[in-house]
């Protein structure tokens, strides 16, 4: 029987699926308001009222006692480490081809891009929904959308990977019940399974 390994703590987890779960809400609600919207929209109160969720679930994530859980993944998501340029520059032809990828620590270089991304994408979609707030229709209602679209192809390529993919979609139990596979783990993620093994 193989052994399983902690990756994700309770807390990363609700982080995780609260800004899954506020951004399908945000999602729905935001393709069902009005073009002449106004705060007696129930669809617009509903987008609204999950963006405020969000960041009120995140900030108190983030003063919670288990605050560090979530600031050493925010490290472990923004840090270089070797070995991720190269798992960047191999990617297209596995991709094409197929074969090993580099060894990765806690999150590969893949992970590291699509978490940076998706914080760029949420900060301008609340920038540009603030500013609609505000302001009105304008330049920033484009905006909006096409940050919108954008952060559709990266949702979709996530879930793509961790609930259809074969090779990858193993890492959904880790953030549904908090552990993975050790086996799967040594191969996806040598150097932090090695580490967390020892701990």
């Amino acid at each position: 029987m193989s052994v399983r390994i902690l990756r994700f703590t309770v807390t990363e987890r609700a982080a995780h699926w609260l800004t899954a779960a506020a951004f399908g809400v945000m999602l729905v609600s935001g393709t069902m308001v009005p073009h002449h919207w106004s705060v007696a929209s129930v669809p617009f109160d509903v987008h609204v009222g999950a963006a405020i969720v969000l960041v009120s679930g995140l900030a108190t994530l983030l003063l919670s006692p288990s605050r560090r859980t979530l600031r050493r993944t925010a490290r472990d998501l923004t840090t270089v480490e070797d070995g991720d340029r190269e798992w960047l520059r191999g990617a297209p032809v596995r991709a094409l081809r197929g074969g090993p990828a580099p060894p990765a620590g806690r999150f590969n270089a893949g992970q590291k891009v699509n978490f940076v991304l998706v914080s760029l994408g949420l900060a301008g979609l609340y920038a540009t929904g603030l500013a609609l707030v505000l302001f009105g229709r304008g330049p920033q209602g484009p905006l909006h959308h096409l940050a919108a679209i954008a952060m559709v192809g990266l949702v979709t390529a996530h879930v793509y990977m961790g609930v259809l993919n074969p090779g990858t979609r193993h890492a959904l139990r880790g953030m549904t019940l908090g552990d993975v596979d050790g086996e799967w783990a040594a191969h996806h993620h040598p150097r932090w399974a090695g580490d967390s093994r020892r701990d």
